[in-house]
């Protein structure tokens, strides 16, 4: 057995822990919403989260990894994840959490039209078929010329774009820096732009309709008590740990293994609107939410394969 095998089931143990982590972070933000803005969420989250990101960052060697000579680079990616995070959000505090989860979702392929201009990839037919059926699923979720609530559904949309952004931009600095130095800019971002934010409406002087997304983003900052104290602390930790079991998946075995895992998510999404929020996705946006992740799962897989045999290609091994 070769330390690839070895390492393979701890890796996929790993991003199905991160995909728990995750869907129990969009669960706990979308329920804290109903009390308190987005920024200030998101300013408790990764004050907490950058505790943790720095103690992994000093077990993994001390301070010194977080020096960098991609301060332009982790100033762009801070940027885009911010405006992903925010976006994804914005839209969870008004659409169901099985929605927004499977609208997000459609982000694999957008990074595959996206990574034909940017990283000069070819636009294969196996490519177009996953992107036309994953747009239909999204078309038949925003439901265009329905009411006004499905405009809501532009936003993780919105999210899914910055995200692909973000990912084709890691790709560039991902093998010279740890996971762990760019999960601590990332959440540095998070804070400082959190801070200025609730510094300049965090006194709530701006007024919208209560129960939009407007409100959510712009309400007053409100002191929590102690049950949702608890809740920001846990929310926090949650947080440290989508980076951290993320960054220990993909370390541990291939990406070809590890990213269908990823789709572990859509059904923990659909768990939680239904026990927490009572929500079950209709017979339309079940549909789309099929389309969206069969497109998804069918291109990483079709492409991992189509690598599997480039690769034998190459070393003129036979596949297994």
């Amino acid at each position: 057995m070769t330390e690839d095998d070895d390492n393979t089931l701890p890796g996929i143990a790993a991003i199905l822990a991160g995909m728990v982590a995750m869907s129990v972070n969009d669960m706990l933000v979308k329920f804290l919403g109903g009390g308190f803005p987005l920024h200030q969420i998101i300013f408790i989250r990764a004050s907490i989260a950058i505790v943790f990101t720095l103690a992994i960052i000093r077990a993994e060697g001390g301070f010194k990894n977080l020096r960098t000579r991609n301060g332009k680079v982790h100033v762009m990616r801070g940027t885009l994840v911010v405006g992903a995070n925010m976006s994804f959000f914005l839209g969870l505090f008004v659409l169901p959490l099985a929605e927004a989860t499977a609208l997000y979702f459609v982000a694999p392929l957008i990074m595959s039209l996206l990574a034909v201009p940017l990283l000069g990839e070819r636009l294969n037919a196996t490519r177009l078929v996953a992107i036309l059926g994953g747009l239909v699923g999204v078309a038949i979720m925003v439901r265009p010329g329905g009411d006004l609530f499905r405009l809501a559904a532009l936003l993780p949309l919105a999210s899914a774009f910055l995200y692909s952004l973000l990912q084709i931009l890691t790709r560039r600095i991902g093998i010279a820096e740890k996971a762990s130095t760019m999960s601590f800019y990332t959440q540095a971002a998070f804070i400082l732009f959190s801070a200025a934010f609730g510094l300049g409406f965090g006194d709530g002087h701006l007024k919208f309709e209560a129960g939009t997304s407007l409100d959510f983003l712009f309400r007053a900052w409100t002191w929590p008590d102690i049950d949702n104290g608890l809740l920001l602390l846990a929310l926090g930790a949650v947080s440290a740990a989508v980076g951290y079991f993320l960054s220990q998946a993909y370390r541990l075995a291939h990406v070809s293994v590890i990213a269908p895992f990823e789709y572990a998510a859509m059904p923990l999404a659909v768990l939680w609107g239904w026990l927490v929020w009572g929500d079950w996705p209709d017979t339309l946006s079940t549909a789309g939410i099929a389309l969206i992740v069969g497109a998804g799962l069918f291109m990483v897989m079709r492409e991992n394969n189509q690598r599997r045999r480039r690769f034998a290609a190459r070393s003129r091994t036979p596949l297994p």
